[in-house]
């Protein structure tokens, strides 16, 4: 099974990407040239000024060792998990504490030089000393444990959050304290990956205060969580954007989330890479639109969630069918294919989602799939064939690698043969010996007249991007396109 601390890339400006130069000039050009380190100085006014309004701002976005941890050393860390006492309020103070007493008794010392010019470079060279400190410990830290092991017990970290305090007693940072900010917990899929790519390694979507703000002073604001969060509902505001964010929220497709209880009634392998589920519900009843995707439960320490699209809904006896594909070094999926077995009982969360649910008044309908994309459109194809709709017509463009890749082949077929109003296409990239369409999917929707149709895809990211983009080159009206990502 793969760790649990995932890289990412958390380099979003120049300055954080080049900043480690600051640093390196600083700790080591200032062995030969001591008044280098007052250079520290407004550094140390600059982090307790923006503290004051912004919390650990500072550390996450304007740091130079913060850039040499995040652009340098990240790479090649370790990524462990950062032991608790290290991260723990007493180290930090102890630390703050042991900082102060040392920079304030060399300072003493210093202080019979002034007004002369031996004093300046006594002086630059104390804060030398202590940047070359911080870049050592922090280096060796970042390299063994995490990139950011040092900024949980740094003493500057130390300074900001007690700055941080005062702003907020003063009442006077609420318009510039931006926090992490969900746009409604309802849509979160507690899926923990805001966890598993902070740099300080909290976990923001279990800790969300009902203003639906993360409130953790040791959060830097790097904005890594919002760059990957797969929902998308993750930015950074202060507490009245927030709020506004909330109240202006749609939940269309999330009012019937719901926790309940399940049993793996079977499983069965599709091929090599995919395994389908049955989860029978434990006395529960279940509002369940075509289209929607259900959370589940893979561990409860720290509680965590895998979303998958529902492949198959049986009202009448209580199931729920979802195709999981095993991605290499794939955390939840590991879980899944190696604990999960027939007869357990498994917490299921939903349904929930709406980028996929067909809108009722269209006419004309386009389906694009990908690869495990496919799954929702599984449920969909088979409520539209069925029930009755507006639909003149409703097209499934099916992409994937090679032939024997296509999963619920002969289902689709059947509803083909069963209904003039769907078309099925199949499309094959790289399988030369097919003797179908061949290309990718973007292949197939740049031949089709798409101008009066819906469109609604679920695939990998290449896939989706790419035939966006393409759509919205043929003048699709953005409004008219839908995806979810597989």
């Amino acid at each position: 099974m793969s760790d649990f601390y995932i890289k990412t890339n958390r380099i979003f400006s120049p300055w954080r990407k080049y900043a480690w130069i600051f640093t390196l000039t600083v700790a080591i050009g200032g062995l030969w040239f001591p008044i280098l380190g007052l250079l520290v100085l407004p550094v140390m006014i600059g982090l307790t000024g923006v503290s004051f309004f912004k919390g650990r701002y500072w550390c996450g976005n304007i740091c130079p060792h913060g850039s040499l941890f995040d652009s340098l050393l990240y790479p090649i860390t370790n990524n462990k998990k950062i032991p608790s006492f290290l991260k723990s309020k007493a180290l930090g103070i102890i630390f703050f504490g042991y900082f102060s007493f040392n920079l304030g008794r060399k300072f003493i010392r210093v202080s019979g030089l002034w007004g002369n010019m031996m004093f300046w470079e006594k002086l630059g060279f104390i804060f030398v000393a202590s940047y070359l400190m911080v870049t050592v410990v922090g280096g060796i830290t970042s390299l063994t444990i995490s990139s950011r092991t040092w900024c949980n017990f740094c003493p500057m970290g130390t300074l900001q959050k007690f700055s941080y305090k005062i702003g907020k007693f003063l009442g006077v940072n609420d318009k510039t304290d931006e926090k992490i900010t969900v746009a409604n917990t309802d849509m979160c899929h507690v899926c923990g990956k805001c966890s598993r790519v902070c740099p300080m390694q909290l976990t923001p979507y279990l800790e969300f205060s009902e203003e639906n703000q993360f409130d953790s002073e040791n959060c830097i604001r790097c904005s890594t969580c919002v760059e990957n969060c797969p929902a998308g509902v993750l930015t950074l505001d202060n507490k009245y954007e927030a709020l506004k964010i909330k109240e202006s929220t749609n939940l269309f497709g999330y009012e019937y989330r719901k926790e309940f209880s399940s049993t793996i009634k079977s499983i069965t392998e599709v091929n090599e890479t995919i395994n389908e589920y049955i989860f029978k519900f434990d006395n529960e009843d279940v509002k369940y639109k075509p289209g929607q995707f259900i959370l589940v439960k893979i561990q409860s320490n720290p509680e965590m969630y895998r979303a998958y699209s529902i492949s198959k809904f049986d009202e009448v006896n209580k199931t729920i069918t979802v195709d999981v594909k095993k991605m290499e070094d794939g955390y939840g999926t590991g879980i899944i294919f190696n604990n999960f077995k027939k007869g357990n009982k498994v917490t299921l969360q939903g349904p929930m989602g709406h980028e996929l649910l067909i809108d009722e008044k269209a006419k004309e309908v386009v389906l694009v799939a990908g690869g495990i994309g496919i799954t929702p459109f599984r449920a969909i194809v088979k409520d539209l064939v069925e029930k009755d709709n507006n639909l003149e017509k409703f097209t499934l463009v099916y992409g994937a690698n090679y032939e024997n890749e296509f999963m619920f082949d002969e289902e689709f077929k059947k509803y083909a043969e069963a209904s003039d109003k769907f078309n099925y296409v199949k499309v094959v990239a790289f399988d030369e010996d097919y003797e179908g369409e061949k290309g990718f999917v973007t292949d197939v929707l740049k031949n089709m007249d798409l101008n009066k149709n819906k469109i609604y895809m679920c695939g990998p990211p290449p896939m989706t991007n790419a035939a966006e983009k393409m759509l919205i080159d043929m003048n699709i009206p953005i409004t008219d396109i839908a995806y979810e990502s597989a």
